[in-house]
């Protein structure tokens, strides 16, 4: 009876050694389907990045993500869901850039320093394009009318603190200032360009590729400091603006998954073990590169670098939509650093 009786206590004692040695240091994490939200509409760069980081991260964690699209109030309709959720690592959080200037345009309370980053994703580089039909035959054309015509050449955008006004700040900082005209999206403002409404417009890639590669757009500049693998002949702004590098070197449209700042900290280990194997999946990889997207993991390895570069990138966007009067509050207000 007795031997009996240590065989059964062995055996539980092996079980809860088991227990604890596995999941999230004996969490178990994750023991169902996973929500990504995105706030922005299905279609667009970060939307789509999302889907296929929820392919290859559910190879990782052997569980289904499913992704959510909660577009509004450029992105404060989703990030306020991921903080209304649980913080128990089951709602994960696919964000672009907007989560970076909400408070200083007035949208929300909200900013990255609520969220734990578990990864930087990726950039989609910005280009210059105009129409086929453009009179522009390279950027110097253009950027000389525009400083010959301050206020005149008409360049859509997606509105107000958007990654395109930021680029139309960074041309207006160096003396070429367009007249800005608003419109609901990307896609939306090239088919502005193609109808003859502007002049020109500052896209993403993803979303100006099929354009560029049909012949209806020409990439007259990379808005960057490095050269696309896809367009290898298009110049890179910085060479044309040469004082312009330090803002240029900037990623404008970063995507990165976070999570609730109250999630355990052995769920966030979790996830970003698996995230960094998944970027490493050689489908996601593929079209990182097919796309042209920065790859952010990479240049911001750890959380320390990641905390870093938000920091950055807030303090820079912040001030530059500021000192532009495109701001409701001032950084300072936030105890955001001029840089």
């Amino acid at each position: 009876m007795k031997k009996h009786l240590s065989l059964l206590l062995a055996a539980l004692l092996l079980l809860s050694l088991a227990g604890c040695s596995g999941g999230a240091q004996g969490t178990g994490y994750p023991k169902k389907t996973i929500t990504m939200i995105v706030p922005y509409g299905a279609g667009g760069t970060a939307d789509v990045t999302g889907r296929q980081l929820a392919v290859a991260l559910e190879k990782q964690l052997g569980r289904s993500i499913v992704v959510e699209n909660m577009p509004g109030a450029s992105g404060s309709v989703g990030a306020r869901a991921v903080l209304d959720a649980a913080p128990d690592g089951y709602t994960i959080f696919l964000t672009a850039d907007s989560l970076g200037t909400q408070r200083v345009m007035g949208i929300s309370d909200m900013s990255y320093a609520d969220f734990a980053p578990i990864a930087p994703i990726g950039n989609d580089p910005k280009l210059m394009v105009v129409a086929r039909s453009s009179p522009y035959a390279d950027v110097r054309a253009l950027l000389d009318d525009l400083a010959a015509r301050p206020g005149k050449v008409q360049m859509s955008y997606t509105g107000p603190g958007g990654s395109g006004h930021v680029q139309a700040l960074i041309l207006r900082r160096f003396g070429y200032e367009a007249a800005l005209t608003p419109y609901n999206s990307g896609a939306e403002c090239i088919a502005a360009l193609l109808g003859g409404q502007v002049a020109f417009t500052n896209a993403n890639y993803s979303t100006a590729a099929p354009y560029i590669e049909s012949g209806d757009l020409r990439a007259l500049a990379v808005c960057a400091t490095e050269p696309l693998a896809a367009l290898p002949d298009v110049p890179v702004l910085s060479d044309v603006i040469p004082e312009s590098d330090a803002l240029l070197s900037i990623p404008y449209t970063p995507t990165s998954l976070l999570v609730d700042k109250d999630v355990p900290d052995e769920v966030r280990d979790i996830l970003r073990r698996a995230t960094l194997e998944a970027v490493r999946d050689a489908d996601f990889d593929q079209f990182m590169t097919d796309n042209c997207i920065d790859k952010l993991y990479e240049k911001y390895p750890t959380t320390e670098d990641t905390l870093a570069f938000y920091a950055d990138w807030e303090s820079t966007v912040s001030w530059m939509l500021y000192d532009a009067g495109a701001t409701v509050n001032s950084p300072a207000a936030f105890g955001i650093p001029q840089p």
